[in-house]
Parts: structure tokens; sequence; C-alpha cells
């Protein structure tokens, strides 16, 4: 008798690999376009651009096989993403840096450059790093859900929507209406208020604590009383301008941040009044820039640089499997400095 031969087992089904031509088919574009934008590339709507980026992590798609052989392995690489490098970005940058030294774990701060980009730049931006450079990621300011991402995700100071990861911010309502409550306390009633950025939850809540504060004193709200600066001096300059022209002009201002208050002293300056004399201006963040200010700015603190570090512990939990609590709220401190005084009678 012949020996019998050993059966074979049965092969394993193996997952066929997600191509760029199944994402472009599944979300009804071209090659060309997935490619763009999975490279970052100009010419694509954000319509399209988010379409095609939940078309990608619905899919599990990698832009290249090398992010698939190295998801497996860790890269002690956390990412910073930051929208751009300015004053707030940098507190927040220095206690990050602090609280990462020792862990073993290196940086890489990546920016959005929203100057040249849509929004959602952090989906972007995370498909191209996740795995490959980076095990975890700290994001500043996101404007788009990122809780498809496959690595753990704390977001400072998010958009409006649920950005779907870990959160860290300071008490934006209280910080808010202990500004409002100073300006007051001086015995003012006509406060303007210039607001933040509009997709973030940080501008709605600091014009939550405006509002709450004129309500508890009895001060009607005057929408009339209330521009978009847009957390940015550029955008401020005509919203103070608006404020500072009406013919009963307010006299005093609370900004949603610390550069569009000090921007709104500039154009005080620029229109021939005085702060405090003439206006009170009140900030929110208490960058260094505010203490250097012309006159120096009273402000409601947030704690920046612990924001950021709190970003990493928790960051660092959640890639422990540790992490207990998912959102974090700071509170603030009011730094009271030469631009308040009470109006003239």
């Amino acid at each position: 008798m012949s020996a019998r031969r050993p059966r074979r087992s049965a092969p394993r089904a193996v997952a066929a690999r997600v191509t760029i031509v199944d994402v472009a088919q599944a979300a009804d574009v071209s090659v060309s376009t997935v490619s763009k934008v999975v490279n970052d590339r100009y010419g694509v709507s954000a319509e399209t651009y988010d379409k095609v980026m939940d078309v990608v992590s619905e899919l599990g798609y990698e832009s290249s096989l090398v992010a698939s052989s190295l998801r497996r392995h860790s890269t002690n690489v956390l990412g910073i993403l930051v929208p751009e490098f300015e004053p707030f970005s940098t507190e927040l940058l220095k206690g990050i840096s602090a609280a990462a030294e020792g862990t073993g774990y290196e940086l890489l701060a990546y920016s959005g450059n929203l100057e040249h980009n849509h929004d959602g730049w952090e989906r972007r931006s995370l498909s191209r790093l996740a795995g490959t450079l980076i095990d975890g990621a700290v994001i500043v300011a996101p404007t788009a859900t990122v809780a498809t991402t496959t690595i753990p995700v704390v977001a400072i100071d998010p958009h409006t929507g649920s950005t779907g990861a870990s959160t860290v911010e300071s008490d934006n309502v209280g910080g808010a209406r202990n500004a409002t409550q100073h300006l007051i306390d001086l015995g003012h009633r006509r406060i303007a208020h210039v607001r933040g950025r509009e997709d973030l939850t940080s501008a709605r809540l600091r014009e939550e604590g405006y509002r709450d504060a004129l309500e508890a004193a009895g001060i009607p709200f005057d929408p009339d009383l209330v521009r978009v600066g847009g957390y940015r001096a550029s955008e401020t300059t005509e919203a103070a301008r608006e404020l500072l022209t009406m013919p009963n002009r307010p006299t005093a201002v609370f900004a949603a941040n610390d550069l569009s208050a000090i921007r709104v002293m500039e154009v005080a300056a620029e229109l021939g009044l005085s702060v405090p004399d003439d206006l009170s201006v009140v900030g929110f963040d208490n960058i260094p820039e505010a203490g250097n200010a012309v006159p120096p700015l009273t402000t409601s603190a947030q704690p920046l640089q612990k924001m950021g570090a709190e970003a990493v512990r928790l960051l660092l939990e959640l890639l422990a499997g540790t992490a207990t609590e998912e959102h974090l709220s700071l509170p603030t401190q009011m730094v009271m400095r030469a631009s308040t005084a009470p109006p003239k009678a």
C-alpha cells in the first residue's frame, strides 16, 4: 500500500489590501482626486476632501505599504499638531515639552498652515503620520472629528462638534464670567464682547460666560455690542473699529483672547481713545504679550503650560491603557493689570 499523503490544511482567508482604486470607487471620485487628498495637495474642495477621508477611514486604506509594516511597531514619538505657531500654541508647547521629558518619547510638531488649508487638516495629517511616525497625538484647536484615527488622540480647545477624542480645556464659562464681572464691579454697564473663532467650543462658552455675568447683574444683553474677532489680531481690527466708532460706544470690551484684546487697545489708540481712561479692556489667556502690552493687559489667565502638560499625561495614559478620565477642565484666574479702570462719570 502506498503511504497516505498528509492532508493539507485549508488556506486561511487573507483580507485583500484596500487600494486607492477601491477608495476612488467607493467615494465616486477619480484616483487622482484620492491621491491629492491623501498626499495633501491642492485642488480638492472641502466637501470632496471630507467625503474621501470618510471612505479612507471606513475602508482602512493605508497610503503606503510602509505604513502597514510599521503599524505593528512603536515609534516612541508623539505628534503635536497645531494650526499655526502663535503665542497660544507656543505656551502650550512649553508645557508639552516639559511633560515629555524623561518619558522615552520624542516630540514631532506639525503645523496645519490654515492660511492655505481648509478645515479638517488634522484628519489629513493624522492619516499621513499615524502608525508611521507617531504613536499618539496632541491636537491644538482641531476643526474636525478625529475619532476614526487608529492612534490615541487628545484635543486641546476642540471645535464645537464632538471630536471623538479625549480633551483638555480651561473653564471657559467661568473665566469669561469673571472677566466680565470685573468690568461690572468697576461700574461699567455698556460692555462689548469680541468673540473668538466660531467653530471652536471655547468661543461659544466664553460668550456664554459674558452673557451670564450681564444677566446676573441685571444688564440687558445687546447683540450690537458683540463682534467676531476670530482669535486673530487681523480679524479683530474691523470689529474693534465698528464698536469704538458707534454713536454710543461701549466703555469696556471683553475680548475672547489676548491677541484680540491687544488689537482692541491698538485700535483705540489709533482713534484717539485712552486705555483705561476712555476704554477698559480685558482679555483671555495670559500669553506673555499681555504683560508687555501698553498698557499691560488685565486678563483671565488660562493655565496654558499646565494644559499642555496634562494633555501629554492623558495621552501617555491612553497609550498605556490606564486612563481613568477622558475630559479635563482646568480653572482660570484673573490677572489684574493697568488696562481696566472705572468709567468716566
